[in-house]
């Protein structure tokens, strides 16, 4: 990859450097709604730049900018959205004075990070939620089953998935409360209703969809990433002991819907290109819909910090999205493979993100194992779930040959259930 560096100044650990180019949407102090990208500590503001020509000869919509959600730029096409992405990388490369050299358009367009606050960058459809991490699920089963016989007999064989609510889906910033619901302890004789005592993170990571497929028609493995857009970081927040008591036979419910916080910029597809890797092994083979060619799993550095209110982080797992046995390309297609049909904006979570190794866990459940190993805090508290008070933050960045790509962070705040 040719190397290219940026005339606004961005540090080599920068998330947002001239290689990533991600879309959100943002808010200014005064109100102002719009579609950003990123670079260095600044919001891009693309409708300003639109409205100076900036992306003459792409035919874009004179207001596609200042639309509440991403939807609608998203499904021009990836043709479109990669020729504004590729424009946007041409006007800010050193060297290009377009910009640098137009004081009155660089105060335009160049918005400081801390001035904005950043939205949800689209309109959820539909969520997904995947469980494709063989180390999570192996994890699971030997705490709640036969060590022996940790996976269940399917899971090698289709990418186990559940359909989520898509309503209670938060950027980053926004505060959660703990949620109530029924738990029973397994030497009660009855269930007691309150706010979960086990509330739980999951580190997972989320692809959204750029164009449908139409009902009753099937996406191939091979087309899939045609469908995709970008990723965004993903906190799937869960309640552990209301879980375990509400999900035969159904699988989760309250446990699940009260929220999962998202990054606010989407990572497009392109910009990841540099870190695909292989996926591990998979035995048996997949049947054939599932059988993929070249590598689709991407070398995404991941960690998770929880922070006690009043003192400092700790980070408690540091993980890896090239872990996953599932890939992108083999959900979707098996997401459709019975013709369901996808939409624009369809969020698409990969489930927990569990290394091999303990530290590489990407969930307290399994950190703590199941509370029997709590995790120290720099305040000198413990861990084994989290804390009403807590920040949890996760966060995301590739990293190769100096180009690095990053997803910034999907920070939540743990308020005490309402009453």
């Amino acid at each position: 990859m040719t190397t290219i560096t940026s005339w606004v100044e961005t540090g080599p650990d920068t998330d947002f450097s001239i290689y990533n180019i991600p879309f959100g949407i943002f808010k200014k102090q005064d109100g102002y709604t719009g579609a950003g990208s990123a670079i260095g500590n600044y919001v891009i503001d693309l409708h300003y730049l639109h409205s100076q020509f900036f992306f003459e000869g792409l035919g874009l919509p004179d207001d596609i900018f200042r639309r509440p959600a991403l939807n609608d730029f998203i499904a021009l096409g990836k043709t479109t959205t990669g020729a504004v992405r590729q424009r946007l990388i041409k006007l800010f490369t050193a060297g290009n004075h377009q910009l640098s050299d137009h004081e009155e358009h660089r105060q335009g367009c160049l918005v400081p990070m801390p001035e904005v606050e950043m939205l949800m960058p689209v309109q959820v459809p539909n969520y997904t939620d995947f469980y494709s991490s063989i180390e999570h699920a192996t994890n699971v089963g030997t705490m709640f089953r036969d060590p022996d016989n940790a996976l269940l007999p399917n899971w090698k064989h289709l990418p186990v998935g559940y359909h989520g609510r898509a309503s209670s889906i938060i950027p980053s910033g926004r505060p959660i409360q703990r949620p109530c619901g029924q738990t029973k302890t397994p030497e009660a004789a009855a269930p007691v209703f309150g706010p979960t005592k086990r509330l739980d993170f999951e580190l997972e990571m989320a692809f959204i969809t750029g164009k449908e497929n139409g009902l009753g028609n099937r996406i191939t493995t091979a087309a899939a990433e045609d469908y995709i857009f970008g990723f965004v970081l993903f906190n799937d927040w869960s309640a552990r002991d209301i879980q375990v008591w509400e999900y035969v036979p159904l699988g989760p419910f309250l446990a699940k819907s009260f929220a999962s916080s998202i990054s606010p910029w989407i990572v497009t597809l392109e910009a990841l290109e540099p870190f695909r890797v292989a996926g591990p092994p998979q035995d048996p083979l997949p049947l054939p819909y599932l059988q993929i060619d070249g590598h689709q799993n991407f070398d995404i550095n991941l960690e998770v910090g929880i922070q006690p209110e009043g003192s400092t982080e700790q980070v408690v797992s540091r993980s890896n999205f090239k872990y996953m046995y599932w890939n992108i390309c083999q959900q979707l297609a098996h997401h459709t493979v019975n013709g369901c049909n996808i939409q624009v904006g369809d969020m698409y979570a990969s489930g927990t993100i569990s290394g091999p190794t303990p530290g590489s866990y990407g969930s307290m459940l399994e950190l703590a194992w199941k509370g029997t190993k709590p995790i120290a805090m720099p305040d000198g508290s413990t861990r084994s779930f989290i804390n009403d008070g807590d920040t949890v933050t996760l966060r995301g960045y590739a990293e190769k040959e100096g180009i690095r790509v990053g997803f910034g962070e999907v920070r939540t705040k743990v308020l005490p259930a309402a009453e």
